[in-house]
């Protein structure tokens, strides 16, 4: 009966306050709260609507909070709803417990000096969350429905906006902390996030404060947690994680573009952060990229113009999904590639990097220990290899290239050291007839649009010294032995076989696209060659002429000499013998060459020929053919 009573007293109160409620008194006093709360003047547009029982509240329609003489209102709300404190309500005195926002319009803009027209909001309820504060803020929560905020940085010339926010911030008072969780969308995606300071009157201040934040989407996932201060510019400092299925994805739909077409997939990241400003920098990272994982340390920064500073070391990297895309011969074909280069990724961030690892995988090529570094600025990429274990040998040298307008400026300069030529050969330049070790020199340069421009515009010098190996496609000594003995047997495979070599020497000058022998010489144990001519880069065709000789024993007649040509596709030539110096060694056919020579002989002999074959002789018609043309017939027919 006591609690029924009690009841039915508090009911009859809440009935009669709403009966002898003064509405403008309490109108006036929720203004003067959130006013003396944010610091923003309230404007109300709308109508007003305030409730007591069963639910105590005051709703205002159309409402805009401005600052100071700022023009636009920095919050905007179709329903901005005060939830009041039901015991202080019934003494007449009014006290918000919470409040909630339907559709509000948030509008941040920051200037060039960093100066935000919501500082006064910020330093306001700075102050009123402080003990003791004159007017201490008396809500500790706010919930934001259906929201829209829009960010100008007029300083960096940057807009962004956000939407369909959902969002509940919360101080309680028995502590000093603060939290906000929520959603909203941001360029097409739906955003989870939550964030949460152990001090939220040390962070309004700038002071230092503990800060958690998470950040969850479909394109990337972050979470940092550590403290925060802002007094002269914004450091933070705590472990951050970072974790994507796709960077690329990610990185266009933060708005960067991705570095080329293949690659940049799977990626996580771990590290110890300190940012202070637009520069942050990681220490002991833990990187993974493209199932590739590294650890070392990393910088970034964005003063206008993104860098990226790091030093990894791995124990394998595979660079194969980054050049996938990338192919200097047209698909299917033996030509170069005509497509055009894409050289914007070149001008969008500056890089400095240096790489370290114990097996480097690039395409079809297994490097052992490699550590080179790649510097890109300006639009100029610079990589320099300090060593690689490389074709069984050792790789030192530097690859450039600068952008031109489309066009693409490339310098090449390396050393191979001691390297398997068979796998250098077939996979630097497409050639699979060498074999053996030996050291390869190649200072390159070139310009163009696509491969086979560059190919167009080559220029520059190649050395090549090599032993104990073998050129593949024919067999000098035996073809040299089976022609010195007779020259004219004809037939036989002049392409197959191999010519072993102890000693090779290659230099060769490029001009224009054209490489020009300058040296050729293979020495043997039973032959030895030598080649002048050129080769055409663009073509990748031989055009070149050579000479065959048998190594003669000390104290020996002179060994037999062959004059040969190689002509027709890099990686299939045509080899033959030179036709007129057979014939010159023949016993039987030498005169005869000696003949045609003169032009006595020459009109002799081709009479006979004439004579023999019945060239130069009128048609005989079949029908009028005399008996023994047949046996003519027959006769060329044979």
């Amino acid at each position: 009966m006591p609690i029924a009573a009690f009841l039915g007293v508090a009911l009859i109160g809440l009935i009669a306050t709403s009966w002898f409620l003064n509405r403008d008194a309490l109108r006036q006093a929720v203004e003067a709260q959130i006013r003396a709360v944010t610091g923003l003047d309230l404007v109300v547009s709308g109508t007003t609507e305030i409730s007591v029982f069963p639910a105590s509240y005051i709703s205002f329609h159309d409402v805009g909070l401005k600052g100071g003489a700022a023009a636009d209102p920095a919050l905007a709300v179709d329903v901005l709803t005060a939830n009041l404190r039901l015991l202080p309500l019934l003494l007449q005195r009014f006290e918000i417990s919470d409040v909630m926002m339907l559709r509000p319009h948030i509008h941040v803009v920051r200037d060039a000096k960093g100066d935000s027209n919501w500082t006064p909001f910020i330093s306001t309820i700075a102050r009123t969350m402080k003990p003791g504060a004159e007017n201490q803020v008396s809500f500790s929560e706010i919930r934001i429905q259906d929201g829209t905020l829009t960010y100008e940085d007029t300083g960096h010339q940057l807009t962004e906006r956000l939407d369909d926010i959902d969002l509940s911030l919360a101080w309680p008072s028995i502590s000093r902390s603060f939290a906000a969780t929520g959603q909203f969308d941001w360029r097409g995606e739906r955003v989870d996030g939550s964030i949460s300071a152990s001090d939220f009157i040390a962070a309004l201040s700038g002071d230092r404060s503990g800060l958690k934040a998470r950040l969850s989407s479909a394109p990337l996932k972050l979470a940092f947690d550590g403290t925060v201060a802002n007094r002269t510019s914004l450091m933070m400092e705590g472990t951050l994680t970072v974790d994507s299925a796709s960077l690329r994805n990610a990185l266009r739909w933060t708005g960067q573009p991705p570095p080329g077409y293949g690659g940049f997939g799977r990626f996580a990241l771990k590290a110890r952060a300190n940012l202070v400003g637009p520069s942050i920098a990681l220490t002991n990272v833990n990187v993974e990229l493209d199932g590739n994982v590294a650890e070392g340390v990393m910088t970034y920064a964005n003063n206008g113009r993104q860098s990226l500073q790091a030093t990894l070391a791995a124990d394998s990297l595979d660079f194969t999904p980054y050049i996938s895309t990338f192919r200097l011969l047209a698909s299917g074909a033996h030509d170069w590639n005509r497509q055009l280069f894409d050289l914007n990724s070149l001008s969008t961030t500056d890089l400095d990097m240096r790489l370290s690892a114990a097996r480097v995988t690039v395409g079809p090529t297994k490097l052992g220990r490699t550590a080179f570094g790649a510097n890109l600025r300006g639009g100029a990429l610079a990589l320099s290899v300090g060593e690689a274990q490389v074709y069984g040998g050792i790789a030192r040298g530097s690859f450039g290239v600068a952008r031109t307008d489309a066009m693409a400026d490339v310098k090449a300069q390396f050393q191979f050291t001691d390297v398997d030529l068979q796998a250098c050969a077939s996979e630097l330049f497409g050639i699979n007839k060498l074999s053996g070790r030996g050291n390869l020199s190649v200072s390159l340069v070139a310009s163009g649009s696509s491969p086979f421009g560059l190919a167009s515009s080559l220029d520059g010098t190649a050395t090549l010294t090599g032993h104990d190996g073998a050129i593949s496609g024919f067999n000098a000594e035996q073809l040299l032995k089976r022609l010195e003995r007779r020259p004219l047997s004809g037939g036989g495979n002049f392409r197959s076989g191999s010519t072993p070599y102890d000693n090779l020497n290659v230099a060769v000058k490029f001009s224009d696209g054209i490489a020009t022998a300058e040296d050729v010489r293979v020495e043997g144990p039973a032959a030895r060659l030598t080649l002048t001519g050129t080769a055409s880069v663009p073509a990748r065709e031989f055009d070149l002429k050579g000479t065959a000789s048998l190594t003669s024993a000390p104290n020996a007649a002179p060994g037999f000499d062959l004059p040969f040509v190689v002509q027709g596709p890099w990686d299939d030539p045509l080899i033959f013998p030179d036709p007129e110096s057979l014939i010159r060694r023949s016993p039987a056919s030498a005169p005869l060459l000696d003949a045609v020579k003169d032009r006595k002989t020459r009109d002799a002999v081709k009479s006979v020929l004439e004579r023999f074959t019945g060239g130069g002789k009128a048609v005989v018609p079949e029908a009028a053919a005399p008996a023994s043309a047949p046996a003519v017939g027959n006769a060329k027919a044979n």
